[in-house]
């Protein structure tokens, strides 16, 4: 068997727009005929420059390759222009082709990933999902209260997502994050964040964990002031705290809360987070499938995590076929503890498939078919073109002022 063709698509992501602005996905195809789909969280370029990167990487190390050598296709990626470091968009491209040929792989073998990477070790698998507005854009019209900024509108949709069979939620109400965090929170933020805290805690009881979600826009002292204020109402994480480049001052942060520290969305490849097992930073750790390098790096990581006590949270803000493949690796992981879902994976956000995710009573119920188990739906994506210019994800451009 070996690669033979590669396919680019880019899906403008409709309103509401969870997940973000849009999806970058490819198809390998086989020279006897089997495809495989994956997808790149490139953030840091356009996605029509990252198509094309992916063209050319798959040109250049790919083309002609059997995709059952993911170990060697990766250390060429990783290694190519004598590089062999951590580089985002690099990882990004390469995590889309890896688990594109991971589902080649298990449909040659008829088999799911999970099966081919230890085996199913969880029947079912917890998932949480971020409190969304429950109408309208993801992005509030600016100054009208929001579930982002409103405590009790936080709770009552806290309260419907309780009521749909969710038993874990996330928010991040801690206020502005910009590109020159980190920085004090101001006591706004802190009040904000603490009332978040109880008036959702005060909804829903013990019936859901509460899972604190930061930008790394704190200093390590900023994060202490929050990480006391938040102690009381027992929330399940504080998510990336400080910046995630210094594991260092991550880790005195989680020596000084009883809040488990989680942290990974925005590294790459297994030796940046070796860095924060190593230094005590995190003790839940949420790698991007689509990011990270792909599903066999993603193992290993969790592999590494098994030996320091640490738990995985595979992290997903983008799209369906990194929900796929997170559903790969949580199925056939002991250390799993909880999955992100966008809502219950229903609406304009699954439009891009064919398929669907199997969401029931909160938890994901992993699939049976071989592969990743979803296919793209290509009339869906021609028929959602992304026409905008803006990245991915954004930062505040400004300071943020008390």
């Amino acid at each position: 068997m070996r690669l033979e063709k590669i396919e680019t698509f880019i899906f403008g992501n409709p309103p509401p727009r969870h997940g973000g602005r849009y999806f970058i996905f490819v198809r390998l195809t086989t020279a006897c005929g089997i495809t495989g789909v994956g997808e790149i969280y490139n953030a840091t370029f356009g996605p029509e420059l990252c198509a094309a990167m992916a063209v050319e990487m798959f040109e250049r190390q790919f083309e002609g390759a059997d995709p059952h050598h993911i170990e060697r296709l990766w250390r060429q990626c990783h290694s190519a222009g004598f590089t062999q470091r951590p580089d985002v968009t690099v990882m990004g491209v390469l995590s889309g082709l890896e688990m594109a040929c991971w589902d080649i792989v298990g449909k040659a073998a008829d088999q799911p990933v999970y099966q081919l990477l230890g085996g199913k070790v969880n029947e079912r698998l917890r998932s949480y999902t971020y409190l969304y507005p429950t109408e309208g854009d993801v992005y509030p019209d600016p100054g009208a209260p929001s579930v982002y900024d409103d405590p009790d509108l936080a709770a009552e949709v806290a309260m419907q997502m309780v009521e749909k069979g969710f038993t874990a939620i996330k928010f991040d109400p801690a206020g502005p994050y910009t590109i020159y965090d980190g920085h004090q929170p101001r006591l706004e933020d802190l009040t904000r964040s603490e009332m978040f805290c109880k008036r959702i805690r005060e909804a829903v009881g013990d019936r859901a964990d509460l899972l604190f979600g930061t930008h790394g826009q704190f200093t390590v002292s900023g994060a202490k002031r929050m990480a006391r204020r938040l102690e009381a109402y027992d929330p399940l994480w504080f998510e990336e705290p400080t910046t995630p480049e210094n594991a260092a001052d991550m880790a005195e942060i989680a020596r000084f809360t009883s809040i488990p520290v989680a942290a990974g969305e925005r590294l790459c490849t297994k030796h940046e987070f070796a860095r924060l097992l190593e230094a005590g930073a995190a003790s839940i750790l949420q790698m991007n499938l689509g990011r990270v390098g792909g599903i066999l790096e993603a193992k290993k990581i969790a592999a590494m995590a098994e030996t320091r006590q640490a738990q995985i949270a595979p992290h997903l803000y983008c799209g369906p076929v990194v929900a796929a493949a997170n559903i790969q690796l949580a199925t056939c992981s002991p250390n799993f503890l909880i999955l992100e879902s966008i809502g219950t994976f229903d609406g304009p956000y699954m439009t891009p498939l064919k398929t669907e995710i199997a969401w029931e009573d909160g938890y994901v119920v992993p699939p049976a078919a071989p592969g990743l188990g979803v296919e793209l739906d290509d009339a869906a994506i021609a028929a959602s073109p992304y026409t905008g210019r803006e990245l991915h994800l954004d930062m505040a451009r400004a300071p943020v002022v008390p």
